[in-house]
């Protein structure tokens, strides 16, 4: 009898110690929601350098006051947040104060995620606590010279301009005519931190407002990044996004293109390492918020098309130096009526970012070229070269202002000592090639 049990004990302990094995690696939805949302809140793109450490740190950021350097966010206990708490996460998320008290630099968009719910924070922790490989890599120590590195003026900062969580849950809980628009405000205002790039600031660094019920500042367009100057978000005619559609937007966040235009500079990574991955219920709630809570700042006269130039072109007629450039080295993809051949190569006619009042992007788009990412959606990545070894400053300031000036579009024009400028203060930037998928 004994005999002819132990088979089936023999077997059920086996059964048990594979279905302990299975449990063990059954997917923690918690964690998955965490991954979800750190790809919502874009925390790679700050915080991974090396693609085969995600999340050691080490990504510069070259400010007025010096070069801060990411820190490293993976469970490492010597060089990570290994031995944070989840209060610890918490307070550093929300209220941008570090572990032992330290204030973190507003370069970490506390201010925004201090609207995010108990439930969101609790995923993001266990996710970066239980779903990241810890790594050993060290950042290099922040480049801030002595007095500028102290800390407690970050103190003062926060206590001044950083909403407390407990308003700005309040803030995110508004009232909005539609559950999908809330959702879209949520994700926009919140783990997405879009006002942090595409809201002005006032000269003591903070976002001029950081909800749409705030100003009509809001996404209205940021400073200087790296050289690129974030765009206008709101639903202006021609400086902005009066004429996108929510699936133009939606087709923006997960491929990085649409009809009208194509990514570059931050927001590439923004959508390589973050609004792709979001659902398309989560993509279409951000566009709908955008166009119903964002209208325009301003009345702007509605962009037309103005076929002179191109027939002038068409004619063989070069109306100044700029149209020769433009010829010679941009209409092959661009085409001479200035509608390019999107989605794969964008439109000038009619993009906001010829016609915004800051030409810094165009202007380090010329020089340096740039890429269009691969994302899942068009695994194909575009490259446009760069001419600033071709072309001296004469030239790229009179093609700036040619496409600035051609088409119905309304930018105001470029000098040789405004490229000439722009060159000395921004040659980290232009020396810094864009990938190219060719090479």
């Amino acid at each position: 009898m004994i005999r002819r049990l132990i088979p089936h004990v023999l077997h059920g302990i086996i059964a048990l110690a594979m279905t302990g094995r299975a449990m063990a690696s059954a997917p923690d939805p918690l964690i998955d929601k965490g991954r979800y949302l750190a790809e919502a809140a874009d925390c790679s793109a700050c915080h991974t350098h090396n693609p085969s450490a995600p999340y050691a740190g080490g990504n510069p950021f070259v400010l007025p006051i010096g070069t801060l350097y990411a820190p490293n966010i993976t469970p490492d206990k010597s060089h990570g947040i290994g031995e944070y708490t989840e209060a610890d996460f918490t307070n550093a998320l929300r209220r941008g104060v570090g572990r032992n008290g330290k204030p973190l630099y507003p370069a970490m968009p506390f201010p925004s995620y201090a609207r995010m719910s108990d439930a969101d924070i609790h995923a993001l922790w266990i996710y970066f606590h239980d779903g990241v490989a810890p790594s050993s890599e060290a950042p290099p120590k922040n480049g801030i010279p002595w007095p500028l590195s102290m800390r407690w003026p970050m103190t003062v900062w926060r206590w001044a301009f950083a909403p407390t969580p407990k308003m700005a849950i309040a803030n995110a809980a508004r009232d909005f005519p539609a559950a999908d628009i809330a959702r879209g405000a949520y994700l926009v205002e919140g783990p997405g931190h879009c006002g942090a790039c595409h809201t002005p600031r006032a000269l003591t660094m903070q976002e001029k407002a950081l909800s749409s019920d705030q100003s009509a500042q809001y996404l209205a367009g940021g400073a200087a990044v790296d050289g690129w100057t974030p765009v206008n978000l709101r639903q202006d005619d021609r400086t902005g996004l009066g004429r996108w559609s929510e699936n133009d937007i939606v087709d923006f966040l997960a491929t990085g293109r649409n009809l009208h235009g194509s990514a570059f500079g931050g927001m590439s990574d923004a959508i390589v390492h973050g609004t792709q991955h979001l659902t398309a219920a989560d993509l279409h709630a951000i566009a709908h918020y955008l166009r119903t809570s964002l209208p325009a700042r301003k009345n702007e006269t509605p962009w037309e098309a103005n076929p002179a130039v191109t027939n002038a072109l068409h004619q063989g007629h070069l109306p100044d130096a700029g149209a020769k450039v433009y010829v010679d080295r941009c209409a092959a993809c661009h085409r001479t009526d200035g509608h390019g051949y999107a989605p794969a190569f964008p439109p000038l006619a009619g993009n906001p970012t010829l016609m915004d009042k800051d030409p810094s992007s165009l202007i380090l788009i010329v020089l340096r070229g740039a890429s269009v990412p691969a994302t899942a959606k068009a695994p194909s990545s575009l490259t446009m070269p760069g001419f600033g070894h071709i072309l001296n400053d004469q030239e790229i300031a009179d093609v700036v202002t040619f496409i600035r000036h051609s088409w119905g579009n309304t930018g105001s024009a470029v000098s040789a000592n405004d490229v000439s400028a722009f060159r000395r203060h921004n040659a980290r930037w232009i020396n810094d090639t864009p990938s190219n998928p060719f090479n």
